[in-house]
């Protein structure tokens, strides 16, 4: 009698998935038990907060909102943050940062600025710097 009050216990909460998220940069995958009722970005939440937990490296920080969850199932496009985890039915998933559109702007700044103070004179600047160090050592 015991064993089947559990089981409609269990029913009415869902279904129980042990699911894989590969963390891109990290050694390994990590492995969880979620409910399939679970939405998306509470799964990215626990992901980053087991990650943490067991002291990976690169650290990834806390906010789930800079995240996206990839499903191979779902295509290339990431998995809403409101949708429901077990909707595609897989169980294999991909955690990646979101792409930073001003880190990739301050990227293309910085090479410019090297690219023009490296086609302005660069020469000039090693000449008198070997012709100081020669001056100064005698």
């Amino acid at each position: 009698m015991l064993l089947s009050k559990q089981k409609k216990a269990q029913n009415s909460k869902g279904n129980r998935l042990l699911i894989t998220v590969n963390v891109l940069g990290s050694a390994g995958p990590l492995r969880f038990v979620v409910n399939e009722k679970e939405i998306v970005a509470a799964v990215i939440d626990m992901a980053l907060k087991s990650y943490a937990r067991e002291g990976r490296l690169p650290v990834l920080g806390s906010n789930f909102n800079d995240f996206q969850l990839y499903c191979p199932t779902a295509g290339s496009d990431a998995l809403s943050p409101l949708q429901t985890i077990g909707v595609h039915g897989a169980r294999n998933f991909l955690l990646c940062r979101k792409p930073q559109p001003q880190e990739a702007a301050n990227v293309e700044v910085k090479a410019e600025a090297a690219i023009t103070r490296r086609g302005n004179g660069s020469w000039k600047s090693w000449i008198n710097k070997t012709l100081i160090l020669k001056i100064a050592s005698h």
